[in-house]
C-alpha cells in the first residue's frame, strides 16, 4: 500500500463517499445520482464496462473503497458526453469519472496493464519532457510496450498507417535525436511543477 493511499484510507476510515467529495474532480456531486441507469444507456461503451457510472456511484455510497479504485470502469470512460447531455439531474458524470480514475492512479491503486491508463502515461511522459509531443518517440513507446518481438508485430501491423504518416510529415525520423521542444522548457516545467503542488494541496495529497 502506498503511503498516500494508507494516508486517506486511515483519515476517511469507513466514510468513503466524503473522501470522494473532497478529493475528487467534481465528487460531491456523486450523492446526487438517484440511479436511473440513463447514463448507461446512453454510453457507446456501455456493454464493455465493468461498472457502470451509476453503480460506481452506488458502490462509492456503500463505501465500497478497494472495488471503486481498483475497477478499470473509470478509463473506459472516451469524453463523449452523452451521460452528461441526458443525465435527468445534470450530473457532471464524465468529470467524476476522470477525477476517479486520476486518484486511483494517483495512489498506486489503479489496474495495471489496463490499455488507456498505460497510454495515458506514456503520452504524459512523451509530453513532459520537452513541452511537445515527439509522436515517433511515443508510438514506438507504445508498440514495445510489451517487449521486443510484440512490438515488431505491433509495428508489421500498423505499417501501413505508419507510411501515411510518414509521408504526411507526422513522423519524422530525426525525432529520434531528441525532437522539437519549447523555448522555454524550464518555464514549463515550473508551471507543471506548480499546477502539481496546487492540486496536490486542493486533494490532501501533498507531503
Amino acid at each position: 500500500m502506498s503511503e498516500q493511499n494508507r494516508q486517506a484510507s486511515e483519515r476517511y476510515r469507513n466514510n468513503f463517499l466524503k473522501e470522494v467529495e473532497e478529493r475528487v474532480e467534481e465528487g460531491e456531486w456523486v450523492k446526487m445520482c438517484m440511479q436511473c441507469g440513463v447514463c448507461a444507456g446512453s454510453c457507446p461503451l456501455g456493454p464493455a464496462w465493468e461498472h457502470s457510472p451509476q453503480k460506481i456511484f452506488m458502490m462509492i455510497r456503500a463505501g465500497e473503497r478497494e472495488r471503486v479504485l481498483s475497477s478499470d470502469a473509470m478509463w473506459m470512460c472516451t469524453s463523449c458526453y452523452s451521460c452528461i447531455v441526458r443525465c435527468p439531474r445534470k450530473l457532471p458524470i464524465t468529470h467524476i469519472m476522470h477525477g476517479l480514475a486520476n486518484y486511483a492512479h494517483r495512489l498506486g491503486l489503479a489496474p495495471k496493464g489496463q490499455p488507456t491508463r498505460d497510454f495515458a502515461k506514456l503520452f504524459w511522459d512523451n509530453l513532459v519532457k520537452k513541452g511537445r509531443v515527439n509522436e515517433l518517440k511515443l508510438t514506438l513507446a507504445h508498440y514495445f510496450r510489451g517487449g521486443l518481438m510484440s512490438g515488431i508485430r505491433e509495428a508489421l501491423a500498423m505499417q501501413g498507417i505508419g507510411k501515411g504518416l510518414l509521408k504526411a510529415g507526422r513522423l519524422n525520423p530525426k525525432e529520434l535525436l531528441g525532437g522539437h521542444a519549447l523555448k522555454d522548457l524550464k518555464g514549463f516545467h515550473a508551471i507543471v511543477a506548480k499546477a502539481r503542488e496546487i492540486e496536490d494541496r486542493k486533494k490532501g495529497l501533498s507531503g
